[in-house]
């Protein structure tokens, strides 16, 4: 013979993990960004045998959504079976609910929203929020699971959100003045606008560049370029003699720049460099060192202050020998982005 106890027994065996009422609620001064409402009167709304109050509809995430509160908890047909939200009524001869739990449901506004394909679902990440008074924070779970909307589940929600005892007693600050409040907050996963791949290459191929810049103290130009080919890509070293922005009339700046045309659309360099001006007496060479991503976008990158000029023009530190000063490069490119 089974017994209620048995049944009660067996539910209890396959339920589902933690729900997300038997976690801590943490709080936040941020009031929720899409739902805010309060309910004046609490207690009437409740004692009105109201089972359901749901909030004007409100945007989110390019979909029309609603908020309920079930004030004595909720009492939706095919929810999952949870036996400490019921008692058994030796009148009736039966398990009754409690009814001593707050329930609060979020719900995806089908025929309000955009226009739905066929098939269509909407995910999204769900907070739901109840005001604390006393502390003066929006408090929640802080669920980051994904929810998963569609034709045949347009609403998910919490349904033990808050024991009624605990709720309504002043001292923990939900309800005061018989008054309270509830939020929600919804990020709807979308796609991803942009995706980029990366490959890596296997043993990328060292390249390197040097160039020797002569009659430096004549150099009269802003700027000067050498160009050169490596790698399958047509490079240019571009030199400041006075500098560039913060550089200017300071130091020297050099820079690494990648041709435009030789490159795919949509494809990015990933490139480690060096970039260097040679010392050359005693080999303390002056360079810089980065990763950076060479495209059609950001064609250059280098140093605005690789050597401050007192520094170069120092006959003792070897960078200008006989005039000239010596510049190099160094670099691999270590893969290939491309954007979707």
């Amino acid at each position: 013979m089974i017994t209620s106890h048995d049944v009660v027994s067996r539910h209890m065996s396959f339920c589902a993990p933690i729900p997300l009422s038997d976690l801590p609620m943490k709080g936040r001064k941020a009031p929720p960004t899409h739902s805010l409402f309060k309910i004046k009167s609490f207690s009437l709304l409740s004692n009105a045998s109201v089972e359901e109050y749901t909030s004007e509809e409100f945007e989110a995430g390019g979909y029309q959504w609603t908020l309920s509160i079930y004030p004595t908890g909720s009492k939706k047909k095919g929810a999952q079976f949870d036996a400490s939200q019921y008692k058994f009524d030796i009148a009736e001869g039966c398990w009754t609910r409690k009814n001593d739990h707050i329930s609060v449901y979020l719900n995806l506004m089908v025929s309000s929203s955009k226009s739905l394909p066929i098939g269509w679902e909407v995910n999204a990440i769900v907070n739901l929020f109840v005001y604390n008074f006393l502390r003066d924070e929006y408090c929640s779970y802080q669920d980051a699971n994904v929810r998963r909307f569609h034709k045949l589940q347009t609403e998910w929600g919490i349904p033990k959100f808050m024991d009624l005892a605990s709720f309504s007693d002043p001292s923990n600050g939900f309800l005061i003045e018989d008054t309270c409040a509830f939020g929600a907050e919804i990020l709807v996963m979308k796609p991803p606008s942009k995706e980029e791949f990366l490959t890596m290459i296997d043993e990328p191929v060292p390249l390197s560049y040097r160039w020797k810049f002569d009659n430096f103290s004549r150099a009269n130009q802003e700027k000067y370029e050498s160009e050169f080919l490596a790698g399958n890509y047509k490079w240019k070293l571009v030199f400041y003699p006075n500098g560039l922005l913060e550089g200017k009339g300071n130091s020297i700046s050099l820079f690494l720049s990648v041709d435009t045309s030789s490159i795919s659309p949509n494809t990015k360099l990933y490139v480690h460099c060096i970039l260097r001006v040679k010392d050359q007496i005693k080999g303390q060479h002056a360079e810089t060192k980065f990763y950076r991503h060479f495209s059609s976008s950001n064609l250059t990158w280098g140093s605005r202050t690789l050597v401050l000029l007192a520094k170069l023009k120092d006959p003792t530190k070897g960078f200008l020998e006989g005039n000239s000063c010596i510049f190099e490069t160094e670099f691999k490119v270590l893969g290939l982005v491309n954007s979707l």
